[in-house]
């Protein structure tokens, strides 16, 4: 980007991502230009002024630097009626001074560190990372306290891109768009895309009002209200930025405008939105968490590739078992919370032989004689009548039957029907000096020793003494703004959360073998930091509803497909319509079979054990590939309308997996999908289903002629 008064400190090429740094000589702000390589030659020259000049300011700036980190320490003053809004460009920033910055490179990754400090006492490091072949950027922040006293910090960003955008000499009417994603219990990744000016971002005349749009979540559920996602679209220019943050607790994105261009950041929720602030001491640092930061000229899809993409190294640490992404059954709709050892008998005997791989016994194992399945939760002692012979004695009939037994947990709670409930206020989190409750849950606080010891002893050592190989961990409420126990509530939050994924990690390294699920009533889980934690999370507690193919071709924009794991619940009650709309769904992520599959006639069970090696053919293409999605429905999830197909292209090109339904009318006549170039042919369908597809050339129609169909396509390039 060009502007008369920005010094060139760095260039960088990624990739086919150009990373620019500069630095405004007037304040000695530093920034970050970030932008499609391709597009170098589209930059233009950036206006230092507006074109109406009234008498009175003849000479108002078009824009000021943005910087590449943002931070507030208490007390430092807000100006442009910010206060309340946002914590954006405080005075913090306005002694900042560039120092150095080094380039390291270590085999395949480099990382840059932008090295900037204050007379004030205090310093930070800008990192950016990337590793040959990403397609995205890493990006996080380290403050320092050098100075003699105590500060503290009100917000931290990871990342902050300005300059929004370059491709324009103006204020960009009509032409900038925000992308995000909402998200409810069992109504995850609703794609949601505003032009600015509907967001009310539009520069004021003289640029001293502030316009700031900062949305997130608070709590623990760190997918509740929005994913950890915002992009921005430059639709004139083809051009996407966009961010997805990789924590677990408060978080927030946010847009910030004050002149010409538009500015995006996101990391730790702040003190407004978040109620958090930390202390640091002489000498102290603090390091945000991380977040992926990318930008492409394309579509919408092409920019979510990138992204997802970067939850894919984490995967390299699966147990072996995860490699082929085999298909499995979960008991939970079958027996809805009252699992026994004669009903995991009888469904165990059916699935032998049958292709699945994974048998998870849900909720319920631990039920006391008069306990709710739901409010029991804390002892985790299988129940003896349930399992009479013992737990163990089911998981060896299990594996008996060549499947791995898994077992449900919510291990970070307690329930109101256990005994632990009134005996353990100590080692639960508070909040005002009380256990902070949600429904009937109170929450161990994972940073108290005793909380770690107990659950080493009750999950860790029950599963590797009880010969289990899953563990589905869910977690069905949210702490909410933050607990006791630091300075403050925000921050005894993220200090909780930290050992809670410390946990994990342990079980991760005292069972390498072991499969995780990562399940928060079903996809309130879905961000990058979790997931690198686990083999596959459930997206949805969407249980046999019409919109899960809604719900689950959503969610390949969000997370990668192979941890993707969705119901495909069936009845004895079902139609062979029902049946294959239900299976083909699975094939959208991880296909998990529950419901009533001991009660099935020979020739639907035959249908399913079809359809189970059907998957384990296609599910290279599931595992490793790239998504487009093509929708064409209502606004209504609970009552949907039209069609979408999903198109999964191998990363190879050679081969594709194409996932279509209906929904009620009215339908297109058909979808057209387009196809990588090629000589495509039809390779596979689901079975007990047929479809006369339209191929002409490098395009595909899907004729659509009944209402809730679900097809699956395999396809072969055979160029």
């Amino acid at each position: 980007m060009s502007t008369t008064s920005y010094a060139h400190l760095s260039t960088y090429h990624f990739g086919d991502m150009r990373v620019d740094y500069v630095e405004e000589s007037e304040r000695q702000t530093v920034g970050l230009f970030l932008y499609p390589d391709s597009m170098a030659d589209e930059l233009v020259t950036q206006r230092e002024y507006v074109s109406w000049k009234p008498q009175k300011f003849p000479n108002i700036r078009a824009q000021k630097l943005e910087s590449l980190v943002q931070f507030k320490l208490l007390g430092d003053p807000l100006d442009g009626f910010s206060q309340g809004i946002t914590m954006h460009n405080s005075e913090t920033l306005s002694s900042l001074r560039y120092s150095r910055q080094e380039k390291i490179q270590h085999g395949d990754e480099i990382e840059v560190i932008t090295y900037l400090n204050s007379a004030r006492g205090y310093s930070c490091e800008h990192h950016l990372r990337y590793c040959q072949g990403d397609e995205a950027l890493t990006f996080f922040t380290t403050i320092r306290n050098d100075g003699a006293e105590k500060f503290s910090l009100e917000m931290l960003s990871s990342f902050s891109l300005g300059g929004i955008t370059p491709f324009a000499s103006d204020d960009v009417p009509d032409r900038l768009h925000l992308h995000r994603f909402r998200s409810f219990w069992a109504a995850e990744g609703r794609h949601i895309s505003q032009p600015i000016e509907e967001l009310h971002l539009e520069r004021s005349w003289s640029g001293h009002g502030v316009r700031a749009e900062r949305f997130g979540q608070v709590g623990s559920l760190p997918v509740h209200g929005y994913h950890p996602f915002a992009a921005i679209e430059d639709r004139k220019a083809g051009v996407f930025w966009g961010a997805t943050l990789a924590w677990s607790g408060s978080w927030q994105m946010e847009l910030y405008r004050r002149d010409d261009q538009l500015s995006l950041s996101g990391g730790l929720a702040d003190r407004e939105l978040g109620h958090w602030f930390k202390n640091l001491a002489p000498g102290e640092i603090f390091t945000s968490p991380q977040a992926y930061v990318t930008t492409v000229k394309g579509d919408f899809d092409d920019l979510c590739q990138r992204l997802t993409a970067m939850q894919s190294k984490a995967l390299e640490q699966a147990p072996d078992s995860e490699q082929t992404l085999p298909v499995l059954v979960n008991e939970f709709c079958t027996t809805w919370g009252n699992p026994t050892h004669e009903n995991v008998r009888t469904l165990g005997k059916r699935l032998k032989s049958s292709g699945a791989k994974y048998f998870v016994i849900d909720a319920g194992w631990y039920r006391g004689e008069n306990g709710n399945w739901d409010l029991n939760q804390g002892e985790w002692t299988p129940s003896p009548k349930l399992f009479p012979e013992g737990i163990a004695a089911t998981a060896k009939f299990i594996r008996a039957q060549g499947l791995i037994p898994g077992l449900w947990f919510e291990f970070e709670v307690v329930g109101s029907q256990s005994r632990l409930f009134d005996l353990r206020l100590d080692h639960f989190l508070k909040r005002d000096g009380i256990p902070v409750l949600a429904g009937q849950r109170r929450f161990w606080d994972f940073r108290d020793p005793w909380v770690r010891d107990y659950l080493y002893e009750k999950v860790i050592r029950f599963l590797r003494d009880t010969g289990f190989g899953y563990i589905k961990v869910d977690y069905n409420e949210t702490i909410g703004i933050g607990v006791d126990g630091a300075e403050s509530l925000g921050e005894g939050l993220r200090q909780h959360i930290v050992c809670v994924q410390d946990f994990f990690r342990a079980m991760r390294k005292e069972l390498p073998d072991l499969v995780i699920e990562v399940c928060a009533s079903g996809g309130h889980r879905l961000e990058p930091s979790m997931l690198a934690l686990a083999s596959m999370a459930s997206f949805s507690d969407a249980h046999e509803s019409q919109e899960i193919p809604i719900i689950a071709a959503n969610l390949h924009r969000l997370i990668l497909p192979r941890q993707s794991q969705i119901w495909a619940v069936l009845h004895a009650s079902d139609s062979p319509q029902r049946l294959t709309y239900s299976l083909a769904s699975g094939f959208l992520g991880r296909l998990c079979l529950s419901g009533e599959i001991d009660e099935l006639d020979e020739k639907q069970w035959a249908l399913v054990q079809e359809v189970i090696r059907f998957y384990n053919q296609v599910a290279p293409i599931i595992k490793n590939g790239r998504s487009k999605l093509y929708q064409h429905i209502g606004s209504s999830w609970q009552r949907p309308q039209g069609a979408q197909a999903v198109l999964r292209t191998s990363t190879d090109n050679s081969q594709a997996l194409l996932v279509a339904h209906s929904f009620a009318k009215p339908l297109p006549d058909e979808i057209i999908v387009d196809l990588p170039h090629g000589n495509w042919q039809i390779a596979g369908m689901l079975p007990g289903t047929s479809i006369d597809l339209k191929i002409s050339g490098n395009t595909l129609g899907i004729p659509l002629a009944g209402e809730f169909e679900g097809y699956v396509i395999h396809l072969r390039n055979n160029e």
